[in-house]
């Protein structure tokens, strides 16, 4: 029996006047009769992989078919009857043919069972050739391999006499041993990304492989390779994926998708599809947050966050809250809180915003701790000098947790007319004070939360005047690293010399750093601080008075003055060379294996560079870099000198020294 099979039927009249074409079912199968036409009039057209079918009333194929319709199968058991309504029970006739893609292709097995005679072709090519008449079933198996892409089969049966039975098969052979052919890329790959619910949808082409056992669909960061593992697999009927755990981040990924067969061989990846996520994740939360007290405020310090854009800041009564935000779009990672009494005790949490609008869990939570309430202790050993720069006052440092310092300064008998000046180290110069007006001075410290000590004891001194000398003009800095070199130019009028004075703090007092009475135009300054440093000169009259203290000339230093040099640096050679020692000085590399060098301070001094010299050489090379990369000029025994220069460039230490031979 012929069982019913889905078939697509199209028919074209060849008559000139128009024909109705209509589907009956003849023998299990669709058939197009074409009604008030010839037989021959009606064109079938079936659908890949569904056979055309044509029906002869003859072996050898000739004329005109008896009847054309669409099989799903060669799969036919007519016994000794008719095929089909028209056609005789011996001498007839049947072909099948079939167009399809194959795919990549791969090896096949070509199976047959007929009586009578069967002949399998592939590309018009002759595959099986069983044509002969017998009265039992002639059986046969052939495996070859099917190219890529598009081939036709077309199976040719024949029935002398007696039963008629015919059966083919084409089956893709997925033994791992067999099959070695991968399937072609998919292709044809979609991402559609909704924003509401954050999925990804991806669609792509089937695949034409016959052995085909599913898909495989990879997922990465957009710029960076696809790991090995697949984010999922489908069945080879499916070609639809829908990724539900794509990380919300405002990130795009790209997808992949790659055939497997039966046999584990996998394709190339399809076309890459990218996605853009919305971000939907907040920042991590943000840790190290601090708050100090500083000036009668709060201040909170935390540390950045890798993907915020702004912070946010909250504040309690009470540890547990509740909180209120009172400051937010924060672009730094510090806020001043100027809004709280500091004699309270606040609380603290800190979010991190990114772009989208996405807030991080609270920070841990922190507060100053109880209020301060103590007074700094009294300040003591206040002393005052007058100076043609202004009264010098200075003092011994206070409590701990003193932030900064008042002066104040009235004349003799009276009180200050304008309030304390500010100092936050201790010393002061008061360069407002009139000359030769006593002036009395007395201290008070303040710490962060505004406690204010007692009043130090009080201490009086008199600006004088300039003397009769005119200042020094032409002061100059030079930095060295031994010193500060300062220079100025001769002035006819200073009878007993010079004086110099320096200060590192913009309000502190001028020290005097030179002797009593410098003759010379130039001076050294030995003990020169790192960082800022203002210096003044003055020239003493007959009288011995200092003149006015014009020209103040600042300069900058990274490294302090010191009266060393530099130490040598450690040497290390890269393999294969080796320093000699006492007992060992093979010969390691060549002319032609360049030598590497590397050179590391023995402290954290800072350095401007070294100088270095081989033993081929005529006279050192200046460097700033800690490594030498130098090729021999031959074979023999070699000796590297190593010095380091200072920061200012104008000493060098001693020299390493390391020796090694060339091969």
């Amino acid at each position: 029996m012929i069982s019913a099979r889905s078939t697509t039927v199209t028919g074209a009249a060849r008559s000139t006047t128009a024909t109705a074409v209509v589907l009956a079912a003849a023998g299990g199968l669709l058939t197009a009769v074409a009604a008030a036409t010839p037989a021959s009039a009606a064109t079938v057209t079936c659908a890949s992989p569904v056979y055309k079918r044509q029906l002869f009333a003859n072996t050898t194929f000739s004329g005109t078919p008896k009847k054309t319709d669409c099989d799903t199968a060669v799969a036919e058991n007519w016994g000794a009857r008719a095929p089909a309504t028209g056609l005789p029970k011996d001498n007839f006739g049947v072909r099948w043919t079939v167009t399809r893609d194959f795919g990549s292709g791969g090896p096949f097995a070509l199976t047959v069972a007929a009586q009578d005679g069967i002949r399998v072709y592939l590309d018009g090519k002759v595959k099986v050739d069983l044509w002969k008449n017998v009265t039992t079933i002639q059986k046969k198996t052939v495996n070859l391999t099917i190219p890529s892409g598009k081939h036709t089969l077309r199976v040719d049966y024949a029935n002398w006499n007696g039963n008629a039975n015919v059966n083919f098969a084409y089956t893709p052979r997925t033994s791992a041993t067999v099959d070695k052919v991968k399937p072609l890329a998919p292709t044809a790959p979609t991402v559609t990304y909704d924003k509401a619910t954050g999925k990804a949808k991806l669609t792509w082409a089937k695949n034409k492989e016959m052995d085909l056992s599913g898909y495989k669909i990879y997922r990465a960061l957009n710029g960076t390779k696809f790991g090995s593992t697949p984010l999922a697999t489908t069945t080879a009927a499916t070609t639809t994926y829908t990724d539900s755990t794509i990380p919300k981040t405002g990130q795009t990924y790209a997808y992949e998708i790659r055939a497997h067969d039966k046999a584990g061989n996998q394709s190339t990846g399809s076309t890459d599809v990218t996605a853009t996520t919305v971000d939907k994740t907040a920042p991590v939360q943000v840790t190290g947050v601090k708050v100090t007290v500083a000036a009668s405020t709060l201040r909170l310090d935390w540390n950045a966050v890798a993907d915020a854009f702004s912070y946010s800041v909250y504040r309690a009564s009470a540890p547990q809250g509740p909180y209120t935000r009172i400051s937010w779009a924060i672009g730094d990672t510090y806020y001043t809180d100027s809004t709280e009494n500091i004699k309270q005790r606040a609380y603290y949490r800190v979010t991190a915003v990114d772009k989208y609008s996405n807030e991080s869990v609270p920070s841990a939570t922190v507060d100053p701790g109880e209020p301060d309430t103590t007074a700094p202790d009294q300040v003591t050993g206040l002393t005052a000098e007058g100076t043609t720069a202004g009264n010098a006052v200075r003092w011994q440092a206070s409590s701990a947790d003193v932030e900064r310092y008042e002066v104040w300064a009235a004349p003799a008998g009276g009180s200050d007319p304008d309030g304390p000046e500010i100092a936050l180290g201790t010393s002061f110069n008061d360069q407002l004070a009139e000359a030769g007006v006593p002036v009395t001075y007395t201290i008070q410290a303040i710490d962060a939360y505004g406690n204010i000590s007692p009043v130090s004891e009080a201490v009086t001194a008199t600006r004088p005047a300039p003397g009769e000398s005119a200042a020094p003009t032409g002061l100059t800095g030079t930095l060295r690293d031994s010193a500060t070199v300062l220079t100025w130019d001769f002035s006819t009028d200073a009878h007993y010399g010079y004086r110099v004075y320096r200060r590192t703090g913009t309000n502190d007092a001028w020290t005097r750093i030179s002797a009593d009475k410098v003759t010379a135009t130039l001076y050294d300054d030995r003990t020169a601080p790192i960082g800022r440093a203002s210096y003044y000169v003055v020239a003493l009259d007959q009288y011995g008075n200092e003149s006015a203290p014009e020209g103040v000339v600042t300069v900058t230093r990274e490294t302090p003055a010191t009266s060393t040099a530099p130490l040598p640096p450690t040497i290390t050679l890269s393999a294969p060379y080796t320093e000699c020692t006492a007992n060992d000085c093979v010969a390691h590399g060549g002319a032609d294996t360049p030598l590497t060098a590397t050179l590391t301070p023995t402290s954290d001094r800072l350095i401007w560079g070294y100088e270095y010299k081989f033993t081929s050489d005529t006279g050192y090379t200046t460097t700033t870099n800690s490594t030498l990369t130098w090729t021999a000029p031959r074979s023999g025994f070699y000796i590297l000198q190593v010095r380091t220069v200072d920061y200012y460039g104008g000493r060098k230490g001693p020299a390493s020294t390391i020796s090694f031979k060339v091969g």
